[in-house]
């Protein structure tokens, strides 16, 4: 099963974020307001057009695969990047830090102002949409926060792990990302992450919360010209 994971997107779209999904079968996307990402469904020339068609001049989106990316006629390559691809081994055990509570929509805002701040990945204000997120309050601010994103037959992806500068350094991060990966695992599911390649700091992180590398992906952000 874990062969799913070399094409999340696509994977997420057909499957339990398939209630998501835009398109008509030879390319898919999220709603533009959820998160920028998309895939084709293959290298065939007219999915490669279906994704062109599915933008609007200027429109931007993101496709992540295991398998070299080729851009599709009539979009730009704006940035590629390799990324590095976590899977969760076992359990996660309960983390003891009564401050981690349930966000929810009335937190958007600070979460999207903590995300371009921070710039853990693609965040949007509708991001909850994917899944649930946790987060830390000190002295009434967002200082911390975690959650779900992609969904794929028997995996979710942690995502969105994020603190702010000024409370870094007090185990914050590590008890999120622990939080959120034992409520996953908890529901039956397996925890896996996506990460920069070259972020050692924060793969170490997670080798150390019980996490180990699976493989490396492309990623590709296009617009369309």
């Amino acid at each position: 099963m874990m062969e799913t994971l070399d094409r999340p997107v696509w994977n997420a779209l057909t499957s339990r974020h398939a209630h998501l999904a835009q398109g008509d079968g030879q390319a898919l996307r999220y709603p533009a307001s959820i998160i920028p990402f998309a895939a084709m469904r293959d290298t065939d020339i007219r999915s490669a057009q279906a994704l062109t068609q599915m933008l609007v001049p200027g429109e931007t989106v993101m496709l992540v695969e295991r398998a070299p990316i080729t851009v599709p006629d009539g979009c730009t390559l704006l940035k590629r990047a390799r990324i590095t691809q976590m899977v969760g081994t076992g359990e996660f055990a309960p983390v003891s830090d009564q401050r981690i509570a349930l966000l929810g929509p009335q937190d958007a805002g600070e979460m999207l102002e903590l995300a371009l701040l921070t710039r853990p990945g693609p965040f949007t204000l509708d991001a909850q949409r994917l899944g649930p997120f946790w987060g830390v309050r000190i002295d009434g601010r967002l200082a911390a926060m975690a959650g779900q994103r992609m969904h794929v037959d028997g995996f979710v992806e942690l995502s969105g792990l994020c603190t702010h500068p000024d409370f870094r350094g007090q185990g914050l991060g590590r008890h999120l990302l622990c939080h959120a990966a034992g409520a996953i695992t908890r529901a039956g599911g397996q925890v896996f992450l996506h990460t920069y390649a070259d972020n050692e700091t924060a793969i170490g992180l997670y080798e150390r919360s019980g996490f180990h590398r699976r493989a490396e992906l492309h990623a590709c952000l296009i617009e369309r010209r």
